[in-house]
């Protein structure tokens, strides 16, 4: 009976260490819940940024930016896919790891938008210029031409992703439908949820060991 005890205590220990590591990749039920009142920004003929995302029937949206105009969601429509860390999820992204750096450079424009400092309009268009050919859409591809600073940002953003380090994506996570291809099923979506910092990893994961050796003292004097 001790035993199965001690057995136990661990076992729920070390499930809960791993709760906190690093998230893996994993898949995930998402739904398109709209805009939520999000308007076309600068002339846009396309609203872009923020998709609002349920994850598995959540009551709680999270925007997110898709990275492919040339795939498409409707509301309320419901795929499953990949969410993994940013950098971890480009080998199995759909574009793949041929296009590292222009993931990276999305990637460093979404964490901009997020705090302030690239416009949002900006950095949707400029994001799917790296993925899309625009080419169903003579009215997006106008846009996208007639306004030479997305390319210009894309140009900027590159050169910040050549030289950041892995550490600049923290908190990023890549969400890649399930059996999509460029230009066929949902969208690609970057989210953002921020993560612990590694010290804090490890220092709760010490003390998740050291009260296991505490408790399993205590259940041998039993």
């Amino acid at each position: 009976m001790r035993s199965s005890r001690i057995h136990l205590i661990l076992s729920v220990l070390v499930f809960s260490l791993l709760l906190a590591s690093p998230a893996f990749a994993h898949t995930i039920s998402m739904t398109y819940t709209g805009h939520h009142g999000a308007t076309a920004q600068n002339g846009s003929p396309y609203i872009g940024y923020p998709y609002y995302i349920s994850l598995n029937g959540s009551t709680t949206s999270t925007a997110m930016m898709c990275d492919s105009f040339d795939n498409t969601v409707i509301p309320s429509e419901t795929w499953n896919a990949t969410a993994s860390p940013f950098l971890q999820g480009i080998a199995t992204s759909m574009f793949g790891p041929s296009m590292t750096l222009d993931y990276k450079a999305a990637g460093l424009m979404f964490e901009s938008v997020l705090n302030g400092t690239l416009n949002s309009n900006t950095a949707q268009w400029a994001i799917w210029g790296f993925f899309s050919t625009f080419s169903s859409d003579p009215q997006a591809l106008a846009y996208f031409l007639a306004n030479p600073n997305f390319a210009a940002t894309e140009a900027t953003y590159l050169a910040l992703a050549g030289l950041a380090p892995n550490s600049a994506y923290n908190g990023l996570t890549l969400y890649t439908p399930l059996n999509g291809a460029a230009g066929h099923g949902p969208q690609e979506f970057i989210g953002y949820s921020a993560v612990p910092e590694p010290s804090s990893l490890m220092f709760m994961g010490t003390g998740l060991v050291g009260l296991a050796g505490v408790i399993r003292r205590k259940l041998a004097k039993v």
